[in-house]
């Protein structure tokens, strides 16, 4: 998750020039500008071309979260393979045990080698592990096997409706039956995708709709240079994020712009109320500016990211000492090694001094004994 945490605090990039936070500042000066000169052609054009690009600014986030999405959701894909290719190697390994062991030798190479792959899986997804009286383990995905002893079954993936996107669900291949994941890096990637991504671009939607309706309608009551009146400044067939854009009808026309409350040439009294919409508490059920909603989502990106990277840290922290408790258990101890080592060394110095002394008094009396009397 972290990862992902770190692409869509990059996607943002802020604070930063052209980021979305600075293209707002500019949309609001725009307005502002606008009011100092509400007859300006010039200011208008480039009120007109600022909020172009904010509005492609808003296309262009959106969709990169849409691509990370995808990403995500390709990644759930891959992994799922990588879970039946360990399921179909551990069901192997099964065999080789089972057959190696019959004659009552323990296969400690093979089961080493299972231990591995079972820690491989268990990095992928929740499993339980029961060995049978034969030697081979049954692992468990929830209350049903994925490997049962020498069998495994598969887990697949298929595409479901969420929103206007489709999504893998994993189910048991051959059925419809979803499988639940609780653990695991697969739990990492569907969280990532079905609720940390949807939120961020959730917030986007918020944040262009508040954009959208409240501009709208202080801009419907003004009068355009023109002396028109009733026109949208955004399009309003689609207030989201990926469909905010300016309306036809001022993409066409900047003197449609309704800078005038009354009608009359110089009033600049509806462009200051738009330019105060800035400020105005219009989010967060009136708690929040448009400026300061966006900030805390900002910061909220930030939040999430180095809380991931501090879980991230701290498991892998956690998975080192029990693994190295389970070592101690299981594995081999060199301190340990290295005494036994010095003790078969001092035996075998001991029995050397015994031969050497045997060998000595057996030279004596060979030699040395049984001279008198010759």
């Amino acid at each position: 998750m972290d990862k992902t945490l770190s692409q869509i605090e990059a996607l943002f990039n802020e604070p930063n020039s052209d980021s979305l936070g600075d293209l707002m500042d500019k949309f609001w000066a725009s307005w502002s500008d606008l009011a100092n000169n509400p007859e300006s052609m010039a200011a208008r054009s480039a009120l007109k071309e600022q909020s172009n690009l904010l509005a492609s600014r808003f296309h262009r986030i959106y969709n990169q979260l849409l691509d990370i999405k995808a990403s995500v959701d390709s990644d759930v894909d891959l992994t799922v393979q990588q879970v039946n290719n360990l399921a179909q190697e551990l069901a192997s390994l099964n065999m080789q045990i089972a057959r190696s062991e019959l004659g009552g030798e323990n296969a400690n190479d093979l089961r080493d080698k299972r231990d591995h792959l079972i820690d491989q899986l268990s990095e992928l997804i929740d499993i339980n592990v029961a060995e049978q009286k034969n030697g081979t383990a049954t692992v468990y995905v929830g209350a049903l096997a994925i490997v049962e002893g020498t069998s495994s079954f598969k887990i697949g993936t298929h595409k479901i409706r969420v929103g206007a996107a489709a999504v893998s669900e994993i189910v048991w291949e051959g059925t419809t039956k979803t499988l639940k994941v609780y653990d695991g890096q697969l739990r990492g990637l569907l969280d990532t995708r079905d609720t940390v991504i949807p939120n961020y671009m959730q917030a986007l939607d918020d944040l262009a709709k508040a954009l959208i309706t409240n501009i709208n309608s202080l801009h419907q009551a003004g009068f355009g240079l023109d002396g028109s009146t009733g026109w949208n400044f955004f399009g309003t067939l689609d207030m989201s994020a990926a469909g905010i854009k300016v309306s036809d009808e001022i993409q066409n026309d900047i003197n449609r712009i309704a800078a005038s409350q009354s009608g009359e040439v110089g009033d600049n009294r509806n462009a200051l109320a738009i330019a105060d919409l800035r400020n105005a508490k219009l989010m967060s059920r009136g708690t929040a500016s448009l400026a300061e909603f966006y900030q805390g989502m900002i910061g909220g990106i930030g939040v999430e990211t180095s809380k991931a990277r501090g879980l991230k840290e701290n498991y892998e922290l956690l998975v080192a000492q029990l693994e190295n408790s389970r070592q101690s258990v299981q594995g081999v101890s060199l301190d340990e090694e290295m005494t036994q080592m010095i003790k078969f060394q001092h035996a075998y110095d001991a029995a050397a001094r015994v031969i050497t002394t045997m060998d000595q008094a057996l030279d004596t009396v060979i030699h040395g004994m049984g001279i008198v009397g010759r």
